[in-house]
């Protein structure tokens, strides 16, 4: 049903030059190819102990960045749930005032 159509080659239109025969003199003999080691796909990865040292202060400073970000979210949600609860009695305060008032 579906086939895919190929195209087909044109054929050489205007004047072809004949090919010419090379003819190939035999020089000095090519030295064999060296085996070489095959190499690692692998990146190499050396760790000093300066670099280690400086990846665990890294480390360390990322997770007290990210854990001071949290505590100051939550500080934050905290705060803004007691402000609301403290708004909510007042306002509750105020209008039973006023009914008992009448």
């Amino acid at each position: 049903m579906l086939r895919p159509k190929h195209p087909t080659m044109p054929q050489p239109t205007g004047l072809v030059t004949p090919q010419t025969s090379t003819t190939i003199t035999p020089a000095t003999p090519a030295p064999p190819p060296t085996p070489n080691a095959p190499a690692s796909t692998r990146p190499v990865v050396e760790l000093t102990p300066g670099t280690a040292i400086a990846l665990v202060g890294g480390g360390t400073a990322v997770v007290l960045v990210v854990g001071a970000v949290l505590v100051s979210m939550l500080l934050a949600v905290a705060v803004t749930g007691v402000s609301v609860a403290v708004c909510a009695v007042v306002l509750r305060s105020l209008l039973a005032s006023t009914t008992k008032r009448r």
